[in-house]
């Protein structure tokens, strides 16, 4: 039987993964700036293989008083006087990556979004932060549950380093795009999509050999 839009729903007991990856002016969700952010939807296809759907992101204004590290600056190559860099501040930001996110959930039937990242707790400590600022009541996502894809590449493949379990997976990895809100976020998508469906595939196959014998 193909599989319908809402059974992503039973996959994950009720809970929507949506991955998520912010850039940042340093490492203090409360006083450093959020410079950029981006989440990636995921679905699953008639044969029940989860994938990345659809991509939103934003260049962020700093909040009024951020901090901003030089040295967070040169890691992630953003310049915040860029011409095109067309920044918008938090709140519009918020709006803009968490309605397409209720959108999928109602979809879907899901009760809750849940945050994939690697290493997530820190873009979701600079998302809760940012909805505090802002007084945004409808965040959507779960408020402490996460899915991490370090624990999970170690898991499968032995690397915990984002750009070394890409690679390990097999997955195109362009080490001059690294540290893009984007470019790290349809990554990290890749890399659990690929984690999630080698375990169905081996479920379904452990399934088999016991039903044989």
């Amino acid at each position: 039987m193909p599989i319908s839009a809402t059974d992503i729903v039973k996959r994950f007991r009720g809970f929507l993964p949506v991955v998520v990856d912010v850039e940042t002016g340093g490492f203090n969700s409360e006083t450093d700036a959020l410079l950029e952010i981006a989440a990636t939807i995921l679905r699953l296809d008639e044969s029940g293989t989860l994938f990345p759907a659809e991509t939103y992101s934003c260049h962020v204004e700093p909040f009024e008083g951020a901090n901003i590290e030089q040295a967070a600056l040169d890691v992630t190559g953003i310049r915040l006087d860029h011409p095109f860099r067309m920044a918008v501040d938090e709140k519009e930001a918020l709006t803009k990556i968490f309605l397409p996110i209720r959108q999928e959930l109602k979809l879907t039937r899901c009760t809750r979004a849940v945050l994939v990242g690697h290493n997530p707790s820190f873009d979701l400590g600079f998302v809760k932060a940012a909805v505090a600022r802002t007084q945004m009541k409808r965040n959507p996502f779960h408020a402490f549950s996460t899915f991490d894809t370090a624990t999970l590449a170690g898991l499968a493949y032995g690397q915990t380093v984002l750009a070394r379990a890409v690679k390990a997976a097999e997955i195109e990895w362009e080490e001059s795009q690294a540290h893009s809100a984007i470019y790290d976020t349809e990554r990290t998508a890749d890399l659990f999509c690929k984690i999630i469906n080698r375990w169905s595939t081996l479920s379904k196959l452990e399934q088999n050999l016991a039903t044989k014998e």
